[in-house]
């Protein structure tokens, strides 16, 4: 079952999202569980939230994963929440 993680970060928080990517990148590698995601920017051009959309068996599981996910554990986001998601329009062919 597909799953969408949307998270808008901290203000003033782009040096903590920097310092855990790597962490979040592997995470993301060891679950291989993500078929598309990416960060959301702000007016600058900036790193200020996320957009996930990945693979879980259940509501209960995604919300773990994204509970385990570095950027969640190091308190860079303000807000986040998971909800299930159905594709429905697919332009780019994406492997979802």
């Amino acid at each position: 079952m597909l799953f969408v993680v949307t998270a808008i970060d901290k203000p003033d928080s782009l040096a903590l999202r920097m310092a855990t990517r790597e962490a979040h990148f592997a995470y993301a590698r060891e679950t291989n569980v993500i078929r598309i995601g990416g960060p959301f920017l702000d007016d600058k051009g900036d790193m200020a939230g996320s957009l996930i959309i990945f693979e879980a068996e259940n509501l209960d599981a995604a919300k773990t994963w994204h509970a385990n996910d570095p950027y969640k554990k190091a308190g860079l986001f303000a807000h986040s929440e998971v909800r299930p998601w159905k594709l429905t329009f697919n332009p780019i062919d994406a492997k979802i």
